[in-house]
């Protein structure tokens, strides 16, 4: 069967400043690599509700506050089919402000409140100071029982556990009783520096505040993704061809080495 799945990349004009593309980058490749046919299609300002439909996948990186400003009020009349979607269980990765939209509000240093979408039971608040930035290790607990084992080869079996990125954020994120931490710090601040949570999980979408990109250097979560959206638009279990990560797994051992 001739599997096709349409990737809707949110603002990759606005939000794409931390190297995000490379997310992008590895989930086509991988369907690729598998014989999936991809579609990338690009989420602005000028796109149609019924094209934001028609998005198996979703992603969205990061950007500083002006751009965050004009995405803010595009999202407001994208909130119901956004919401919709992921609560119906379209797969979708949200990096940094892309987390942070998805919450009920962003308070910012100053004590002004600025509305979210509420989408995902969770908040954020700038204390202002200190920035959170360095590299970063997480051990996942309780999203991979998720996924079908057999998409996973031995020897990445034995480390998927453990998601490596990158984190630059001021914004310190805490979570409601609706939704699960991606995973627990092993080292780095993750979401809040102050619970030793790093991101969110809720159905099919996850937040996080891992830059990068995180695709490339953990390819079980890619994976992961691909998987979920092609079970929810062909309605049957997936089986994903296993493929050689021998370069990825060298790009996520280098990150261990660096923070151990």
């Amino acid at each position: 069967m001739k599997y096709i799945l349409t990737i809707g990349w949110l603002y990759p004009d606005l939000m794409s400043i931390y190297g995000d593309r490379g997310n992008i980058i590895a989930l086509t490749k991988r369907c690729e690599w598998r014989g999936i046919h991809v579609e990338v299609k690009p989420i602005t300002v000028d796109t149609t509700l019924s094209e934001l439909r028609n998005a198996d996948l979703l992603f969205m990186g990061g950007a500083q506050d002006r751009q965050q400003t004009i995405v803010a009020k595009d999202l407001l009349k994208k909130k119901t089919v956004l919401s919709t979607m992921i609560e119906t269980g379209t797969p979708g990765l949200y990096i940094c402000g892309g987390f942070q939209f998805l919450g009920h509000y962003y308070k910012e240093a100053d004590g002004s409140i600025i509305e979210q979408l509420g989408v995902l039971d969770v908040y954020t608040e700038n204390p202002g100071g200190k920035r959170l930035i360095g590299n970063i290790a997480i051990e996942v607990d309780g999203l991979w029982p998720m996924a079908n084992s057999k998409t996973i080869s031995n020897k990445l079996s034995a480390i998927s556990q453990l998601v490596v990125g990158f984190e630059n954020h001021g914004g310190r994120t805490r979570l409601g009783k609706e939704v699960k931490p991606l995973g627990k710090v092993i080292k780095g601040y993750g979401s809040n520096a102050e619970d030793h949570t790093e991101g969110a999980v809720y159905k099919n979408s996850i937040g996080t505040y891992l830059h990068g990109p995180i695709l490339p250097k953990n390819p079980i979560l890619a994976d992961w993704l691909i998987a979920k959206a092609l079970e929810r638009k062909y309605k049957t279990a997936i089986t994903l061809k296993t493929l050689d990560d021998s370069i990825e797994l060298l790009a996520h051992d280098a990150i261990l080495k660096k923070i151990r």
